[in-house]
């Protein structure tokens, strides 16, 4: 027998880069926000750590520094609307959602919020 592990389908279109990059989230139309880190991160989706309550299915916006390893040129700072995809929850750990990149606008300039958050918490660590 073969567990569901094993039988999981492999679905996604980009490499997935082990980047822990700070992210500000937003749920549209509503006053919901939060932060969190990307536990690995591609131009079509991540895996982020957040205490923001989010569900499958819901639209959240993301708001982070791509690595150009991913944009194919230099740094650049994006805003990404996203669905979630999955949920997953590590005991004593903090919630973890995959998540479907669906749009990206990319941003002139770092939001202040993003990095201050950056400063404080943990630095963009590439591998």
């Amino acid at each position: 027998m073969t567990s569901p592990e094993q039988n999981r389908m492999e679905r996604r279109c980009g490499q997935r880069f082990p980047y822990q990059v700070p992210v500000m989230l937003r749920v549209p139309g509503e006053a919901r926000s939060g932060s969190g880190f990307t536990q690995d991160l591609s131009s079509r989706g991540a895996m982020l750590w957040t205490d923001l309550a989010l569900a499958e299915g819901e639209l959240v916006d993301m708001t982070l520094v791509m690595p150009s390893e991913i944009t194919l040129a230099e740094d650049m700072n994006v805003c990404c609307r996203a669905r979630v995809v999955r949920r997953e929850q590590v005991e004593g750990g903090k919630p973890a959602v995959a998540v479907h990149i669906e749009h990206y606008d990319f941003l002139r300039q770092e939001p202040p919020v993003l990095e201050e958050h950056a400063a404080k918490d943990m630095p963009l660590v590439r591998p």
